[in-house]
């Protein structure tokens, strides 16, 4: 991933000392921690991830996507800006979660199948969380309604949607691409397998990252009022950030409120998603731009959702 960080960052700096004194002040805490981030990558986001990872990328190598796309009657081009393979991406990230469309996303420009204008307009609308998380996970585990977890799975399906018509004319700069990059994405299986396997170990470091970081800025949290301190987590981790949000407001709130964190999808699963698109070079100002947007519309659309219903 291609996201640099700034020297002069004295906020970042004062941060990243704070959850070091955090760690040398309680060690077991953090390592507790840590294999905790590991053991939730590797009995939940490893067994499901991997697979689509590893055979989306065969198929986009093989070019079998393309071909199977091309016939959609599906007015892509018109509604986003984008090819008709964006359709099988969304679908694809609809039905896995994240951050499968990121994947397939970079990985369909670096095998020559979009431009880099129309990989920026696909992860507006490419990005999503899956209904195994949304409607098992937080509607059936979380606020023990599986009414409330189709809700905010159609509001956070329509909000991509119309995300995608919001950004459907965003502009990039085409970047030539190395021929390292062209031979990484040859129907190789050794590649693919290798590409696969790294990019689903980054995802288990950030995850692991991130729950050091979520709990290193608890105390914090705890000193503000629940609903806030709960929808604040969620912007760090959507997981526990949804479980915060179950306890602390009622069944129509959360519904709201959980529209709104799984779409923006927490900083962890942002990083997850840019280090997918590293070699597409996303702006990280406009991929959270698209974030928020699509965090907004759904909200909007679950509120509308909660009073009609």
């Amino acid at each position: 991933m291609r996201t640099k960080i700034k020297k002069s960052s004295t906020f970042l700096t004062i941060f990243i000392l704070y959850i070091i004194s955090c760690m040398v002040i309680a060690p077991s805490l953090y390592i507790s921690r840590t294999l905790d981030g590991i053991s939730a990558w590797a009995f939940n986001v490893l067994p499901s991830i991997l697979p689509f990872i590893f055979f989306t990328k065969v198929l986009s190598s093989l070019g079998t996507i393309e071909r199977a796309t091309a016939r959609l009657p599906v007015p892509t081009n018109k509604m986003f800006g984008a090819p008709k393979v964006s359709f099988y991406v969304f679908l694809m990230s609809l039905i896995s979660g994240y951050p499968v469309g990121a994947k397939m996303t970079a990985d369909l420009y670096l095998s020559g199948q979009i431009t880099r204008a129309e990989a920026f307009r696909m992860t507006s609308f490419c990005s999503t969380s899956g209904p195994m998380f949304i409607i098992g996970a937080v509607g059936v585990g979380m606020l023990k309604s599986a009414t409330a977890g189709y809700i905010i799975f159609i509001a956070h399906a329509l909000a991509a949607f119309l995300n995608g018509f919001l950004y459907r004319k965003v502009k990039a700069e085409e970047l030539p691409k190395s021929a390292a990059e062209a031979k990484a994405q040859s129907a190789d299986i050794g590649n693919i397998i290798l590409d696969s396997v790294l990019s689903i170990l980054s995802v288990g470091g950030i995850i692991a990252i991130f729950f050091v970081v979520i709990t290193s800025i608890s105390p914090i949290l705890n000193l503000l009022p629940a609903p806030l301190a709960a929808i604040l987590g969620g912007l760090v981790e959507i997981t526990k950030g949804c479980i915060d949000i179950s306890a602390a407001v009622p069944l129509r709130t959360a519904i709201i409120a959980s529209s709104f964190v799984i779409s923006f999808g927490g900083l962890s699963t942002l990083l997850q998603s840019l280090t997918m698109l590293g070699k597409l070079k996303m702006p990280v100002r406009l991929f959270l731009l698209e974030k928020v947007t699509h965090a907004l519309l759904a909200t909007a659309i679950a509120a509308i959702l909660v009073v009609i219903i």
